[in-house]
């Protein structure tokens, strides 16, 4: 469970930035959408795969640029 205590003289606008920060790198939105809906195995490989190449293309585009 993530939280947040305000600190004395805190207002409640930098202590929702805090806990947004929080939130976000914890990373449990990613980790919820992620398990919203079942991807198969074979899907799921696909996908990391096609990643892979999009990542590598765009480190070559990168170092030829």
């Amino acid at each position: 469970m993530i939280g947040v205590t305000i600190q004395p003289n805190e207002t409640i606008d930098r202590a929702l930035r805090r806990f947004k920060k929080k939130f976000e790198r914890s990373g449990v939105l990613r980790e919820y959408r992620r398990r919203t809906y079942y991807i198969k195995p074979s899907v799921e490989r696909r996908m990391a795969r096609n990643r892979a190449i999009r990542r590598q293309h765009r480190i070559q585009a990168e170092l030829n640029a």
